[in-house]
């Protein structure tokens, strides 16, 4: 398995930030081949973190491109800063 994380800082509103995730990217996250799971994560003090895991390293890096596209598209408002982004193979999981 992959993942990549990213993480946003500056975000002006989070409870609008995950209403647009919700609705509009994580659909778009369950129609990347291999798709296992993703997660949108309000960590206080405005920032936030996406953890998306695919079942291969193709699946983590279209996340990563689809999420570039999308913030642009429809969340540049609220996600004012480039993302912090990682990614790399799962070596350990429960």
């Amino acid at each position: 398995m992959y993942a990549a994380i990213r993480r946003y800082e500056g975000v002006t509103d989070s409870a609008e930030a995950a209403r647009i995730v919700n609705e509009g990217f994580v659909p778009l996250m369950r129609q990347v081949s291999g798709f296992v799971a993703y997660y949108w994560i309000d960590t206080g003090d405005g920032a936030m973190v996406s953890t998306s895991v695919f079942q291969n390293r193709a699946g983590a890096d279209e996340s990563i491109s689809r999420a570039a596209d999308f913030v642009r598209d429809n969340l540049a408002s609220l996600l004012p800063n480039p993302p912090q982004v990682m990614a790399g193979e799962v070596v350990a999981s429960a």
